[in-house]
């Protein structure tokens, strides 16, 4: 398997090069990514639990998808593709906003991200992509809040920064 570049930008997101994958995170270096948060009509928030192989956060609850774009691709285009690859289904994505974000893990390796948050809707259930995903739940936004505090280790690293943003947003904005 080919291992995928990620796309290193500048804090204004211009793009400056290109990076093999584990490389910018063994390097720490700012690159471009995505979240996307799904929810149902009551609300809740469609959480994915990373498959029990993945290299770093096996077997730790996150957001819907989240993942890098591709040269030459959208943010929605790539939060688009990513959602099927990992979720099996497609739902319309709506960017919210974008920040940046550096989470080291136990293993040496460092997410630092330009992250662009999306939010879509579906009420159905995903069929996941065994190779990324090893469960899913809905769970209310209220709810994660509160079991992150109970139970952080549950949580991937990025979510728990991510969603922190997420929250704040949902309370300043109307979506």
């Amino acid at each position: 398997m080919i291992e995928e570049n990620v796309i290193l930008v500048n804090e204004q997101d211009e793009q400056i090069g290109l990076m093999p994958k584990l490389e910018a995170h063994e390097k720490a270096v700012l690159h471009r990514a995505f979240s996307v948060f799904i929810l149902n009509s009551k609300n809740e928030i469609m959480l994915q639990q990373r498959a029990h192989h993945k290299y770093h956060s096996p077997l730790l609850w996150t957001n819907t998808c989240c993942s890098h774009q591709r040269a030459g691709e959208t943010n929605i285009e790539a939060g688009s593709r990513r959602l099927y690859e990992e979720m099996g289904f497609r739902a319309e994505l709506k960017e919210l906003f974008h920040f940046i974000y550096k989470a080291p893990f136990d293993n040496g390796l460092t997410e630092h991200e330009l992250d662009h948050v999306m939010i879509g809707y579906c009420n159905d259930e995903p069929i996941i992509n065994p190779e990324e995903v090893e469960n899913w739940k809905w769970m209310g936004i209220d709810q994660i809040k509160q079991d992150m505090i109970i139970s952080p280790e549950l949580y991937t690293v990025w979510f728990k920064i991510i969603f922190d943003e997420f929250y704040h947003y949902l309370e300043d904005h109307k979506i």
